[in-house]
């Protein structure tokens, strides 16, 4: 069935667009008037773009907040008993993302047509990931897909704060170094050079080590600025392409688990998405070992993932999953009680949402302390590094004023 894009005002002159699928254009014109909108305008899709006819739409990427909101809206609908397809229609029709709104269009044809909903959205792995699929799939099996879509709502929207969280910690450091950065280049290329000029017009004047260093470095800055920053952008260029290779990566996770301050940090993002992750899928009805395969791609984190690796085979061997995530020493205490408690108990599900819940806040709390850590550590690096230019200046600038006195 073709899709169509449309443009359009509601009565309260309100701007909408999206995507609508309909048998023709004139139907598609009358179901949006059904549905109170003035169409402005509408076009198939097919031929919005002739260079992007052949364009796999399937590669386009979504936002975690408007899948998120999307799923919400399915799971209220399918709650209300409205049928699948009906719900999807409804669905492709409110959300504001184009990308998204194809996506359901084409999943509903699909599933008009008689395949399953977990497999028609296979077809775009880049919305939807492996766990979205594998709960779906679970839910259609079960007849709990409105309740499986519900918790997949709630789960999407924790991971993108988890995000979030990470992302605006992140900020502050990278402003400052960057700001100190800009000021150190300013000093050297313009700042710098002008007080040269005025050393060089007393040849007696003797100047310090610590100043001819400093007139060097500036020296090489303005003269060699292009080796300076070339060098430093093939450095970056290199380690992040050296992060890119599987060794590199294993390499790196390593690492990144045992730095000071970020280390602990690291490990809590990685444990948290675990167990949230875990407890989402088995809470969804997916099978311990085909949730434990999905969960290792999750962790984003190949140390993490080995442990859960090396867990998954004993437990297919008949053991608990408390144990082998023990004896892997890369899960703090607190999990493997949590979780050995849930085993015993029945309530594993539940038990590791809550461990996720409460290492979600662990995580919060840790980055703004780090946040509030690194503020004052670069102002007091910035401030030592301007103290010692300005020293290293000055003191020639005195000897100045000696000898003309």
């Amino acid at each position: 069935m073709p899709i169509f894009e449309y443009k359009g005002l509601t009565r309260d002159g309100k701007n909408v667009k999206g995507v609508i699928d309909s048998e023709n254009l004139r139907a598609a014109r009358a179901k949006l008037k059904k549905d109170n909108i003035f169409v402005v305008d509408i076009r198939d899709k097919k031929k919005l773009d002739p260079r992007k006819k052949n364009a796999p739409r399937a590669t386009a990427k979504v936002g975690v907040k408007e899948l998120a909101l999307m799923t919400r809206q399915l799971a209220t609908l399918i709650k209300a008993n409205i049928p699948l397809v009906d719900a999807l229609t409804a669905v492709s029709e409110q959300v504001e993302n184009p990308v998204l709104g194809e996506a359901i269009a084409d999943c509903k044809n699909m599933v008009n047509e008689g395949s399953p909903f977990a497999k028609s959205l296979s077809k775009y792995p880049n919305i939807f990931t492996k766990i979205y699929i594998s709960m779906v799939e679970a839910g259609e099996m079960s007849g709990s897909l409105d309740v499986i879509l519900m918790r997949l709502a709630e789960f999407t929207e924790a991971q993108a704060d988890l995000r979030a969280k990470v992302s605006s910690a992140m900020t502050y450091p990278i402003i400052m170094l960057t700001v100190t950065g800009g000021l150190l280049a300013f000093l050297f290329v313009f700042l710098i050079p002008k007080m040269v000029t005025v050393f060089e017009s007393m040849p007696e004047l003797v100047l310090p080590w610590y100043t001819i260093a400093l007139v060097n470095a500036s020296v090489f800055m303005v003269n060699y600025w292009y080796i300076v920053f070339g060098g430093l952008g093939l450095v970056i260029f290199m380690f992040f392409n050296w992060k890119k290779t599987p060794a590199g990566k294993d390499q790196w996770d390593a690492i990144s688990l045992k730095l000071p301050v970020a280390g602990p940090a690291v490990r809590m993002v990685a444990v948290a998405r675990f167990t949230r992750t875990l407890g989402t899928l088995l809470n969804g009805g997916v099978p311990m070992l085909a949730a434990l395969d999905i969960v290792r791609n999750v962790v984003d984190n190949h140390v993490i993932a080995q442990a859960i690796d090396e867990a998954r085979s004993n437990i297919s061997e008949g053991e608990s999953i408390a144990g082998p995530l023990k004896r892997s020493g890369q899960f703090p205490p607190i999990v493997i009680h949590m979780v050995n408690i849930g085993e015993k108990t029945g309530e594993l599900e539940n038990m590791l949402v809550q461990v996720a819940d409460a290492y979600d806040f662990q995580v919060k709390n840790k980055l703004e302390s780090m946040t509030s850590l690194m503020g004052p550590v670069v102002i007091v690096i910035m401030g030592l590094t301007i103290g010692m230019i300005v020293f290293a200046v000055m003191i020639p600038m005195f000897e100045m004023t000696n000898i003309a006195s």
